[in-house]
């Protein structure tokens, strides 16, 4: 029998956020505040700016604060590797996470979505794409990139073709993911992208506040898709330059909003829509 001088136990609304430092400049606090009003749902989603040093310790207290997962951003998608209980079999590969939920036993799971977000951004804006019909090549090897490889040598891509201004970050990647990997010098770039399907800048060159992406684009075949995964400016230079010889180009928005689908479907129990509405939103 249920004791009626003891007050029930309040509704538990559930939380989540972007945990990084600085983060400030985040979009995914305006992305997922979308979803969370289009959709009726009771929760809210906040920037968690955590230095470094502090990460174990807010990590292990967002559950008791009513937090149900988080997103990751720089610098703390590698280090939430070593902290987490059950890290998933493409954030061990990647090696790095941006998906975290905390589960009812107390457990922290991590994950690892960009991949998934950079395909699904290519298949809704290139439906016609099809990877496994030629090489790609891919400029840059950090984080981004890593989870570019894991996701293009899963749909069959033929070769990846990557060049790092660091060879010895390209060489890792190489001994990692295997031979389907053939590593280019930073000089060779433009030869690189001779032959290339697909093109994917993988480095934050070209974004605002960022030194240009500066490189030939005369090898690059007017048939070939060219990806930016830079989405401040919207529009690079990079993307400009490769359109202006005819080639299709995708943005860099469609794959951060679509990383952030799996995240608020497990937090929030919905699974959320990536549509012309949701870009409108996170850009103004």
């Amino acid at each position: 029998m249920t004791d009626p001088t003891t007050p029930p136990e309040p509704e538990r609304i559930p939380l989540a956020g972007v945990i990084g430092w600085p983060v400030a400049h985040s979009r995914s606090p305006a992305l997922h505040g979308h979803w969370l009003k289009r959709y009726g749902i009771a929760g809210h989603y906040v920037p968690l700016p955590v230095m470094p040093e502090h990460l174990g310790s807010v990590l292990h207290m967002l559950p008791k604060a009513g937090f149900v997962g988080a997103n990751v951003t720089i610098p703390h998608k590698e280090a939430v590797l070593a902290l987490a209980d059950v890290v998933t079999d493409r954030a061990a590969l990647i090696g790095a996470a941006n998906t975290l939920i905390f589960r009812p036993d107390g457990r922290l799971h991590a994950d690892n979505t960009d991949g998934h977000g950079f395909m699904a951004n290519l298949r809704q804006n290139a439906p016609d794409w099809v990877p496994e019909l030629g090489p790609a090549a891919i400029i840059g090897a950090g984080g981004a990139a890593r989870a570019v490889v894991a996701a293009l040598l899963e749909t069959g891509v033929p070769e990846i073709r990557i060049a790092n201004r660091t060879r010895l970050r390209a060489d890792q990647l190489r001994a990692e993911f295997g031979a389907r990997l053939v590593v280019h010098d930073w000089v060779q770039i433009g030869n690189m992208l001779d032959g290339a399907a697909t093109v994917v800048n993988a480095t934050s060159m070209g974004m605002t506040g960022r030194p240009p992406l500066r490189i030939s684009l005369d090898a690059l075949s007017p048939s070939a898709l060219v990806t930016d995964l830079v989405y401040t400016p919207l529009d690079t230079p990079f993307l400009i330059d490769a359109r202006s010889r005819g080639c299709r180009t995708v943005d860099g928005l469609g794959m951060l909003l679509h990383q952030a689908a799996p995240g608020f479907e497990r937090w929030f129990g919905h699974r959320p829509e990536v549509d012309d509405e949701l870009r409108r939103a996170v850009l103004a």
